[in-house]
């Protein structure tokens, strides 16, 4: 059985690699044509794709996925429709591969310059999230990469439908065969299998909760981005305006709390502490959220429930929400650094320098004055779509979009110059 599905695993890396020699050259013309006619095709066959994702989410329900899973997991219409408008977006972005990004000429003649080239195979390994599969194939398309996708069992029928038809699309479209491929056997041993894939996969990169990251980073030996698990919080400064923290924090904890850029924490500066925190919890307490809170937090707000060790260093992806209030940003700052994920944080606030401080003092793949943690986002930043959000510092951070999935060659122009 493992014998049966190490082969599986390889032929489909090997077809991905051939693909991808073809795949680094070819024109901007192909590849914007080929993400086009994915999106026309998602459209056309969205009842295909539709009905699928349908059995996926009943057997969902019936294993007892979380509300955060399902919600992960279900596609509709408008979500269809934003998949394709994400393809759109990527065909219209400027193609980084073949751009030289300096060019600087040498005493002896020589002109040396570094160009963008495509990373080779891509190996996706990723949870219930059908949308990833589209957004993944497209960058990775339009980067000269080819790409081998393994979602979690939660979302194969999901995975099939789409790989089925956004493949066809791109292949009659002059994409090379092998350029888009699903490993469509969801044992774990499939994915034991693509991290050791060297000299077939160039990188490797993980999507999901925080155990899966984990395993691929602790197992892989071929190289990861590490992308990122989401202890985010939002600080509410003294002085802040209490209308625009109330709006921040109702959209960061609730827009949709199952991802990875939702709020998991907020930090109330103690002279707000009292004007703001007894009215937002109960509007937060009316959204559905529980909230587990310090001390301080309790004797402004009984019901709340008293906050562990635990709770600080938990990223919830539901409806739950830490409070802590502080008695100063560098509380604040302290507290981000022991428990956050360095993934994305932010500060409400009215003044400047302190606004500056925290962009400059806090670490993290994006920090945010007086916004919403939900905006990392490749779709947000103009990226047409993410392959991920990197916590790491090399070589990606942040959404990770088209220049992250190409790397670079040096080239060199000369004229008969050799060494001495």
């Amino acid at each position: 059985m493992i014998e049966q599905i190490e082969q599986e695993v390889r032929e489909k890396a090997q077809k991905a690699r051939e693909a991808a020699r073809h795949l680094a050259y070819l024109s901007t013309e192909v590849k914007d044509r080929a993400l086009l006619a994915m999106a026309d095709s998602l459209i056309r066959n969205q009842e295909r794709i539709l009905a699928a994702n349908e059995i996926d989410v009943r057997a969902g329900r019936e294993k007892g996925l979380s509300r955060a899973l399902i919600d992960r997991l279900l596609l509709t219409p408008e979500r269809i429709e934003d998949m394709a408008e994400g393809l759109r977006v990527v065909a219209s972005l400027p193609d980084p591969v073949g751009e030289v990004e300096s060019m600087w000429l040498r005493p002896n003649g020589l002109q040396v310059g570094r160009m963008r080239v495509p990373l080779g195979v891509v190996g996706m390994i990723y949870e219930a999230r059908p949308n990833v599969t589209v957004d993944a194939a497209g960058l990775c398309l339009k980067a000269g990469n080819a790409v081998v996708l393994r979602g979690g069992s939660e979302a194969i029928n999901s995975n099939r439908a789409i790989v089925a038809v956004i493949a066809v699309a791109a292949e009659r479209s002059g994409i090379p065969a092998g350029a888009i491929e699903l490993i469509e056997n969801t044992d774990r041993a499939a994915v034991n299998v693509m991290l050791k894939l060297n000299g077939l996969l160039d990188v490797l990169i993980p999507r999901g909760g925080a155990g899966l990251i984990r395993a691929v980073v602790e197992n892989a030996t071929v190289p990861v981005i590490e992308t990122g698990v989401g202890n985010c919080h939002v600080y509410v400064d003294e002085g802040a305006d209490l209308e625009m923290a109330r709006s921040i924090v109702i959209n960061a904890k609730c827009q949709r709390p199952g991802v990875c850029n939702a709020m998991e924490t907020l930090l109330v500066h103690q002279g707000v502490a009292r004007e703001l925190l007894p009215g937002l919890l109960e509007d937060l307490k009316a959204a559905g959220v529980e909230v587990r809170g310090c001390e301080k937090t309790r004797e402004l707000a009984p019901w709340v429930v008293p906050a562990t060790e635990e709770d600080w260093a938990t990223e919830y992806l539901d409806l739950i929400l830490a409070v802590k209030v502080v008695e100063s940003m560098e509380e604040a700052m302290e507290h981000i650094y022991r428990y956050g994920t360095r993934h994305s944080e932010a500060i409400v606030t009215r003044d400047y320098a302190r606004a500056r401080r925290f962009l400059r003092e806090v670490d993290a793949a994006a920090v945010y004055v007086n916004a919403s943690t939900r905006f990392t986002d490749g779709y947000q930043y103009g990226f047409g779509a993410e392959i991920g959000i990197s916590t790491q510092k090399l070589h990606a951070r942040g959404p990770m979009g088209l220049k992250e999935l190409t790397t670079y060659k040096y080239i060199v122009f000369g004229e008969g110059q050799i060494r001495s």
